[in-house]
């Protein structure tokens, strides 16, 4: 048993292991399940407590109100406020989706959730600092489950009575808009509503930086056909989008597996290698397979304007990567274009089987089968999910 703000802190790092969650690409990125972090621990905390006081534990169906709401939040507030291009990290919205759905949940006032968000918005935000090169590190698996958790914390304390300060995104100078993102306003272009849920991506195929999704699977495509001529190989063009360059494509040297799940060039090269990517293909002992830096330096990188105008498009929101690879006899493979990864709305027949076979496959690295049955039995009819109280399902969790 753990404070529910030091539970939120470890159910978020959890969820984030390795990057493989559910991820909301716009002008902002993100994980918006990074959210439930908060609200697992909040509703546990909350059953806990009712119990002790002789009232009824709250039901899943909560949790999934909560989750629902937090990903709208979230995604709505990525659509066209860009916080990377300031320097800040994506998390910054984590703590503000957590925020305000911690406060429904505790009960706060409309007048207390706002001042529970101007505490979100005035806390000093993370940099990306830790995402990229040469500064990249594990840092990025827990970041967000530090702002889930702090988004608790912030709830708490203002339901204890502190006070909101009113115009911190607006106040000249001081405000959040002026220091922290140039004197811009934010831009709200849809209702709050169901969108994000629906068109959320999930993380299916690779545990990869989702903007390499498909450059991977292009790259296990063609391994077949390349796997016994890599000294043949004289150049490997990657056809990508405007984000991609900007958050994994690296050169020289990778400095520990959080570098190296954010390098465009390394999981290609891996996937071309291999046919596969796994998370284990970000240790020592493969980075330092020579062939890998030896197809990295061969590799070019081009942005293809299409694809960067459809990665923001409403209808499409493509993630696109094409690979071509140019021998030295003047011959080449065809060019494998992949626009929408499984975890796509796009591809979701594909998909939802192997989503499900991904959560099997993860139960059975902890619990035993008969554990496993419950679970996976559990959570595919979602009538007894949303009815099943936080507690129980909880305790489906606790370690054997």
């Amino acid at each position: 048993m753990l404070d529910p703000v030091k539970g939120a802190w470890d159910i978020g790092a959890i969820i984030r292991w390795l990057d493989f969650n559910d991820t909301w690409l716009a002008a902002e990125w993100g994980h918006p399940s990074d959210n439930l972090g908060g609200i697992l621990a909040t509703a546990d905390y909350l059953s806990q407590k009712n119990i002790a006081e002789g009232k009824d534990p709250l039901c899943m169906k909560d949790v999934l109100t909560g989750m629902v709401k937090a990903h709208e939040i979230q995604g709505v507030l990525a659509l066209e406020n860009s916080f990377n291009r300031v320097g800040l990290d994506h998390v910054v919205l984590v703590k503000v989706a957590s925020t305000a759905v911690i406060a429904s949940m505790l009960g706060l006032d409309k007048d207390q959730t706002i001042d529970a968000l101007s505490q979100a918005w005035v806390d000093g935000q993370s940099l990306r600092t830790y995402r990229h090169a040469p500064n990249a590190g594990p840092r990025k698996s827990w970041a967000a489950g530090d702002a889930t958790s702090r988004a608790l914390q912030l709830v708490l304390l203002t339901q204890k009575g502190q006070i909101g300060y009113p115009s911190v995104l607006t106040a000249p100078t001081w405000g959040f808009y002026d220091v922290q993102f140039k004197g811009n306003s934010f831009s709200l272009p849809r209702e709050f509503d169901s969108y994000v849920m629906e068109n959320v991506l999930f993380k299916i195929s690779f545990p990869a930086e989702f903007h390499a999704q498909t450059a991977v699977e292009a790259a296990v495509t063609l391994h077949p056909e390349i796997k016994d001529k890599l000294e043949e190989i004289e150049r490997i063009q990657i056809s990508t989008h405007e984000s991609a360059i900007r958050i994994i494509s690296k050169e020289g040297a990778l400095n520990n597996p959080a570098d190296r799940d954010h390098c465009l060039q390394y999981m290609t090269a891996i996937g071309l290698l291999k046919g596969d990517l796994v998370a284990e293909d970000y240790e020592d002992d493969v980075a330092s397979d020579p062939r890998v830096d030896q197809l990295r330096e061969k590799m070019v990188i081009e942005e293809d304007e299409r694809y960067t105008k459809e990665y923001l498009e409403s209808d499409k929101r493509s993630i696109a990567n094409a690979i071509q690879i140019f021998f030295q006899d003047g011959s080449s493979t065809d060019k494998i274009e992949v626009e929408y990864p499984i975890g796509h709305r796009r591809r979701r027949e594909q998909g939802i089987p192997l989503l499900v076979e991904k959560f099997e496959r993860n139960l059975a690295t902890q619990f035993s089968n008969e554990r496993c049955h419950a679970i996976q039995s559990l959570c595919s009819n979602q009538e007894d999910l949303e009815s099943t109280s936080v507690i129980d399902f909880m305790e489906l969790f606790v370690a054997e």
